[in-house]
């Protein structure tokens, strides 16, 4: 069964957190806008944001993935979460992730601060390694899929295992998105890239095609994007490293 429902639309309290990243994010990608607009950038506001960004895409998170671990591994019935001393390896395990997971996404805003140079917006094109944001709606998203087939998909009739068995994937993605915030990986920046400015009509397909989806699949639409997106990382990587063997000029 789901995570215990809250008076938020009959919600589970994992399907609400995982709404509330999402809120934060879309502010998140509003805020450098405006204080481009208004003149009002400073070093200090910069260090706040990454503060909130710390709490939002990084405790947050990794909060989520032991929530839903305690629920499906702990005692029956258990409403809080196991801690590291828990008669439970793989509860210890997820705590690992978890405390690796929120000290990545700390190292990743400071990096990000540091390599920066301006608050321009031709310094925010793209980003070295997986951004907070793109790490937490990994996990926040997949949590979200998880809850959502729990009560639409199976209406409570589940497959054998499928309860816990399925939770196994979401301490996994955490670890992998925190070893992609520490990358050196290349990842574009959606908003500044694909949405400001004019654009072509490929760019308008990419927008669409996301708003389209998330309209009838919203659940799926979004775990479906952001996977997408901590994926193209590597796989951009691996194809000009492919391109540079094929082609040597490329390399020199």
């Amino acid at each position: 069964m789901p995570v215990a429902e809250t008076a938020v639309f009959g919600w589970s309290t994992l399907t609400v957190s995982g709404c509330l990243i999402f809120v934060g994010m879309f502010l998140d990608a509003l805020d450098g806008s405006v204080a481009r607009l208004t003149r009002s950038t400073s070093d200090l506001g910069a260090q706040l944001d990454s503060l909130a960004d710390m709490v939002t895409f990084g405790v947050a998170p990794a909060y989520m993935m032991l929530r839903l671990v305690s629920h499906y591994y702990g005692p029956e019935h258990y409403t809080g979460v196991l801690g590291p001393d828990a008669d439970n390896l793989y509860a210890r395990v997820t705590w690992t992730i978890a405390a690796a997971y929120i000290c990545c996404t700390a190292l990743r805003l400071a990096r990000f601060n540091v390599e920066t140079p301006s608050a321009d917006l031709e310094d925010h094109r793209w980003f070295r390694g997986l951004p907070s944001p793109g790490a937490a709606g990994c996990v926040a998203s997949l949590i979200l899929l998880h809850q959502h087939l729990l009560v639409k998909r199976f209406g409570g009739e589940f497959p054998p295992g499928y309860e816990k068995g399925s939770s196994l994937l979401i301490p996994l993605v955490t670890a992998l998105a925190a070893m992609g915030m520490v990358s050196t990986m290349r990842y574009p920046h959606l908003i500044n890239r694909w949405v400001a400015g004019r654009k072509d009509f490929g760019s308008l397909v990419r927008i669409v095609i996301p708003v389209v989806m998330a309209i009838w699949w919203l659940q799926v639409a979004l775990a479906v994007c952001f996977v997408s997106y901590a994926l193209s990382g590597p796989l951009g990587a691996l194809t000009r490293r492919v391109r540079r063997r094929r082609s040597p000029s490329l390399a020199a």
